[in-house]
């Protein structure tokens, strides 16, 4: 049999013929902070289970890394998932289906006699942790796609079927645990052993399957469950089932069918009826004169305000739009990060006192001057930008720490509304594989960076785990104590951003840090059609980013 020289590192070692990825990983844990998950041979991503095919250089990937965390993910939910069928049998395991993320876990929902069961999520803990405990293997299979579909078809999967009607490669790998065989987006672990931390809980009408979060993954925390960010979703959820469309095999359809104009004036239209009941909630509120709004970047805040304030205007009240970033501190005070770079999120950024300063006596009647940063000196700068409440006037406050009460401190809680803005994704590639929101997001992002400032997919995938670092430190802690919230993620939006998002994406090239991030959403975007976006109402949330919105954003 012959050898193979694998560099790992600094370190060159001969390896015989067939020896998986996993036994050499074996040898260079100690050298990882985490469970080691994925394989990087030669510049290509491979499963711990595959082999090293030649000679090449060798690296590996950890569960605190993004692709390992989502491997963990993943690879608990298949046995999830073959725990619920060894359990409820094969006939009634289409009644449970992975309906989105939230929080530390996965809501499953359980219709019929499953739901909500105490004794069902015992049982599956306990299945799942003799998978673990005797570290059954999962197995990748290449099939043809006409085999593939067969097997989904006695196995009642018709979501997986729908979306291959729409595949363009003529074979799938399925994965297969123990006789259970499943489709799943992305890589996975080589057995049930690597998944030794979880607990499944009953929750609402279904169950959660708990994980640890990335950057813990020996520590399951415990879960939290977010009722506001829940309720939000499931209406999305809820939507979508009115809609007709629940995977992306069904927006496929709705696009091919030409029902897509329709479908987005209907989407459209429940999105500005959920704007206007926030409006009448604030009117009805004696005393609100500062509508608080933060949500995590590219949530749409910016056509959220202007929508939401004419709806203000339908019921007699006169907004009038403040940002939070005018009232940064000057450049020369802003505090460093831990590289020495100005960390523009924190709230010590923000000149507080000079804020509440102004609001304070704005509410007291006063005429105030209002400044404007001035980014390009990195200052305050004062134009003459006056403002006055009256009795029907009321500040649109829109940033980042809006919602963080010590933003506010010395204001009265009854002149408060607080709105958190989110687009939480709940369409799903099909009943086992959702979308990550932070996807959803992200794909926003580069979209709009690359329209408005020729900014590269480069370098906002570059920039993202920064943004996403300050989201978790200044925004979601604080998004549970929002009076409503708002979901601005659209049904069809991915469909609408692919044929902006693709050729950017393929613009990133294998020499790049960024490069398997870019493959992964490339991936993700084969799975939708592109839509023709002509037709996209003006006032859109989804023209904040493809353009041609009808306010300036």
């Amino acid at each position: 049999m012959n050898s193979l020289k694998i560099q790992i590192g600094d370190v060159t070692k001969e390896y015989q013929e067939g020896t998986t990825f996993e036994v050499i990983a074996n040898e260079f844990k100690d050298k990882y902070s985490s469970e080691i998950a994925i394989a990087v041979f030669n510049g290509k991503m491979r499963e711990l289970s595959k082999t090293p095919e030649c000679d090449g250089t060798l690296e590996f990937l950890d569960f605190k890394s993004g692709t390992g965390h989502r491997a963990y993910k993943r690879t608990a939910t298949i046995m999830f998932m073959k725990a619920c069928n060894d359990i409820i049998g094969e006939d009634n395991i289409r009644k449970i289906k992975l309906e989105f993320s939230v929080n530390t876990g996965y809501y499953f929902s359980c219709m019929g006699k499953f739901s909500n069961s105490v004794e069902l999520a015992k049982k599956i803990q306990e299945r799942m942790k003799e998978m673990s405990d005797n570290c059954i293997p999962i197995i990748k299979k290449s099939r043809p796609l006409e085999e593939a579909k067969e097997i989904f078809a006695m196995q009642g999967m018709e979501d997986k079927l729908k979306l291959c009607k729409y595949r363009k490669s003529s074979v799938i790998n399925l994965y297969d645990l123990d006789g259970y065989i499943d489709y799943y987006y992305g890589y996975m672990l080589p057995n049930c052993g690597y998944v030794k931390y979880f607990e499944v809980l009953p929750f609402r009408d279904g169950l959660i399957l708990n994980m640890p979060r990335r950057k813990t993954p020996d520590v399951l925390e415990e879960f939290v469950p977010l009722e506001k960010v829940f309720d939000t979703m499931m209406t999305a959820t809820e939507w979508g089932d009115m809609l007709g469309i629940d995977t992306v095999g069904d927006l496929n359809d709705c696009i091919c069918s030409g029902d897509i104009d329709d479908m987005v004036l209907v989407q459209e239209a429940l999105q500005e009826r959920r704007i206007g009941d926030i409006a009448k909630d604030i009117a009805s509120r004696k005393g609100v004169k500062f509508i608080m709004i933060a949500g995590p970047s590219s949530s749409g805040k910016t056509s959220f305000s202007h929508r939401l304030s004419v709806q203000l205007r339908t019921l007699g009240l006169k907004p009038h739009p403040i940002a939070v970033d005018d009232y940064f501190v000057n450049r020369a005070d802003t505090p460093l990060d831990e590289d020495g770079n100005y960390n523009f999120e924190c709230l010590e950024a923000i000149d507080v006192k000079l804020f509440n300063n102004d609001m304070n006596r704005l509410l007291a009647g006063e005429r105030v001057e209002i400044p404007t940063f001035n980014f390009k000196i990195g200052a305050r700068e004062y134009k003459g930008n006056y403002k006055q409440l009256g009795p029907e006037d009321v500040l649109v406050i829109e940033g980042i720490h809006a919602l963080n009460d010590k933003m506010s401190e010395t204001l009265p809680v009854e002149s408060k509304y607080k709105i958190y803005i989110s687009a939480l994704t709940t369409l799903n590639i099909d009943e086992h594989n959702c979308i990550p929101t932070t996807d959803a997001r992200l794909i926003r992002r580069m979209v709009r960076d690359f329209r408005t400032r020729g900014a590269s997919a480069k370098k906002t995938i570059g920039m993202w785990p920064s943004v996403r670092r300050g989201e978790e430190e200044n925004i979601f802690p604080f998004q549970e104590t929002a009076d409503a919230m708002f979901n601005s993620a659209q049904i069809y939006e991915i469909a609408a951003l692919k044929a902006i998002a693709e050729p950017i994406l393929y613009q990133v090239t294998q020499d790049d840090p960024e490069y398997f991030e870019a493959k992964r959403l490339l991936k993700l975007l084969e799975y939708f059609l592109c839509m023709d976006t002509t037709n996209l109402p003006k006032n859109s949330i989804v023209r904040e980013f493809v353009g041609g919105s009808c306010f300036n954003v």
